[in-house]
C-alpha cells in the first residue's frame, strides 16, 4: 500500500539465509511438538519452496521457545522478525490491487504490503499468549507521504498509548511520539473502532464488515485442512 523510507531506524540483525538452512536442518522436527504440523510443513514446501519452509520453522520455533518471555520482548522479538521481509506492492506479489495475505502466504513470498506485516504480526503475537483484546490492526493515514498505510497497536491497558509495530519506522515506539500518522480506524477479531481524534475512538461494529479481512480468514481456514 505504502513505500517504505529509512527513517529513525534501529534494528537488530536479522537471520542470513544460511541461518535460516542451518535453524531448518536442526529443528526439522519441530513441528511434531510445536504449531506447525508436518501436513502444514508440506504444503509450504510445495507451494512456496524450501527457502519458505525453513522461515516458516524459525518462525515456528521462534513463537514457542517465547511463550513465557514479556510482554515486550515478545513485541519486539515478532517486529523484528516480519520487518526482514520485503516491501512489495499487491500488484507485484498477488497481481491485485488490493490483497490480504495471510501470515503463511506472507512467510511463503516473504514480500508484502504494510497490510501483510500487521496481519502476520497480529496473529504471531496471538500465537505467543497476547491477548488479542490488547491488539488492533490499525489503518492510518501516513502524513509525511500522504498516503495511507497500516500498522499494528498493542495496548498494555485499555486506557494506555499504544506501542506502535511498523514496518516503515522499525523501532516500537509509543503512539504519541508517531505524530507522522493519523488513526482512521482500527480492528481485532473481535470489535472495529472509528479514530474521531487522535485521542478518541468509537466503537463501531465487528472485523465482519470488512471484506478484505473475512476473506484473508475464510483462506487461512484452508490452509490448515
Amino acid at each position: 500500500m505504502i513505500y517504505p523510507q529509512t527513517q529513525n531506524l534501529t534494528i537488530s540483525p536479522k537471520p542470513t539465509w544460511l541461518l535460516f538452512f542451518i535453524l531448518f536442518f536442526f529443528t526439522s522436527t519441530i513441528a511434531h511438538h510445536t504449531g506447525l504440523t508436518i501436513e502444514t510443513l508440506a504444503k509450504i514446501e510445495k507451494k512456496y519452496g524450501m527457502l519458505a519452509k525453513a522461515r516458516a520453522v524459525t518462525l515456528d520455533e521462534l513463537i514457542h521457545s517465547n511463550l513465557t518471555v514479556n510482554e515486550a520482548t515478545k513485541l519486539n522479538l515478532v517486529n523484528d522478525f516480519f520487518n526482514g521481509a520485503r516491501f512489495a506492492n499487491d500488484i507485484d506479489v498477488w497481481n491485485k490491487k488490493d490483497y490480504w495475505a495471510t501470515p503463511i502466504e506472507f512467510i511463503g513470498r516473504d514480500a508484502g504490503d504494510c497490510e501483510d506485516f500487521s496481519i502476520a504480526k497480529y496473529y504471531a503475537l496471538k500465537l505467543m499468549g497476547v491477548d488479542t483484546s490488547k491488539l488492533r490492526i490499525t489503518y492510518v493515514k501516513a502524513l509525511k507521504l500522504n498516503q495511507a498505510h497500516m500498522v499494528l497497536a498493542y495496548y498494555p491497558s485499555p486506557s494506555s498509548d499504544p506501542l506502535i509495530l511498523d514496518n516503515l519506522n522499525l523501532r516500537i515506539r509509543p503512539a504519541t511520539e508517531r505524530n507522522d500518522l493519523r488513526p482512521v480506524y482500527s480492528f481485532n477479531a473481535d470489535d472495529l473502532w472509528l479514530s474521531r481524534s487522535r485521542n478518541e475512538e468509537l466503537k463501531a461494529g465487528s472485523p465482519k464488515q470488512l471484506k478484505l479481512w473475512q476473506d484473508m480468514q475464510r483462506r487461512m481456514n484452508l490452509e490448515y485442512k
